[in-house]
C-alpha cells in the first residue's frame, strides 16, 4: 500500500463494508460493467497536443544572435523560423 498523507483517516473494514453498500442499493449510482469500462474513453488528452505529422524534431545549434532576433518577435517565433526557412527551400527549388 502507498504511503498515505499524515492526518488521513482509513475506514474500518465494517464501515468500508457499509459504505459500499449504501453505494450499491442507491439506484442512481448503478456500477459499470466491465464492457462498458471498455468504452470509457478520457475527456481530455493530457500532455501536448498531437503534432501533425509533417515535421519532424531535431537538435540544432543557431547562432545567438539569430534566436535572439526571432524571439524579440514574441509568441510563435519558432513557427516564424520555420516559416523563413521553408521559404528559402522553396526559392532554391
Amino acid at each position: 500500500m502507498p504511503k498515505l498523507k499524515t492526518g488521513i483517516i482509513l475506514p474500518t473494514p465494517a464501515e468500508d463494508a457499509a459504505i459500499t453498500a449504501a453505494a450499491l442499493a442507491d439506484p442512481d449510482a448503478v456500477p459499470f460493467t466491465d464492457a462498458e469500462w471498455l468504452q470509457v474513453k478520457p475527456l481530455l488528452r493530457r500532455g501536448r497536443p498531437l503534432g501533425s505529422g509533417s515535421k519532424t524534431q531535431i537538435t540544432l545549434r543557431i547562432d545567438v544572435e539569430v534566436v535572439e532576433k526571432f524571439k524579440a518577435s514574441g509568441d510563435g517565433w519558432q513557427t516564424r523560423m520555420n516559416d523563413v526557412l521553408k521559404s528559402w527551400v522553396r526559392a532554391q527549388a
